[in-house]
């Protein structure tokens, strides 16, 4: 059993692990998004004070989709590449980072912890870029379709930033009586 698998072998692998990676990922980010209400639908967040430059509120949704399916593929690319040198802390990483963005929205929009998760995107930009190198050692076009997403956590930070910036008493406002609160 020491052959080279065929392309069809490699594509089909491509595939099966694709048709789980996708939603599985696609789904832990809509379950994040959804454990706590954001952006206008969050009473706290209405309060904030906001940058006077940012994305329309449409825009998160859809590319947060968008950099799901990215991510997902990408994972799936690498796990298809059995045997390749430095798999296993390139999923690690991914693995890690992945945790990070699910942990962000949260700690944001129901803790109201403005602050942390300021840290918590950045540390999540240093995992994503590690796990990007690590990717492209394996399969270019992996780390290829993480680009986007580097980027938009470069958008994500700055917003982030500039909310904790513009509102140092974020964590002390209390919102409506009807918005939902996470205690950390």
């Amino acid at each position: 059993m020491n052959e080279i698998a065929s392309k069809w072998q490699l594509r089909s692998e491509f595939l099966r692990r694709a048709v789980v990676c996708v939603p599985l990922i696609l789904l832990l980010g809509f379950a994040s998004g959804q454990l706590v209400a954001s952006g206008s639908q969050n009473g706290w967040y209405r309060m904030l004070r906001q940058p006077p430059v940012g994305p329309p509120e449409w825009a998160f949704p859809v590319v947060w989709s968008i950099l799901y399916v990215l991510l997902g593929l990408a994972l799936a690319i690498v796990l298809s590449a059995r045997g390749a040198r430095g798999r296993g802390v390139a999923i690690g990483l991914f693995a890690v980072q992945m945790v990070l963005n699910l942990v962000w929205s949260p700690l944001f929009f129901g803790a109201h912890q403005v602050t942390a998760a300021l840290f918590v995107v950045v540390a999540l930009f240093c995992v994503a870029l590690a796990t990007t190198f690590a990717f492209g050692r394996i399969r270019p076009l992996a780390a290829w379709l993480l680009v986007p997403y580097l980027a938009w956590l470069v958008v994500a930070s700055a917003l982030n930033w500039q909310i904790d910036r513009l509102n140092p008493d974020a964590e002390t406002l209390v919102p409506p009586a009807h918005s939902t609160q996470i205690a950390l």
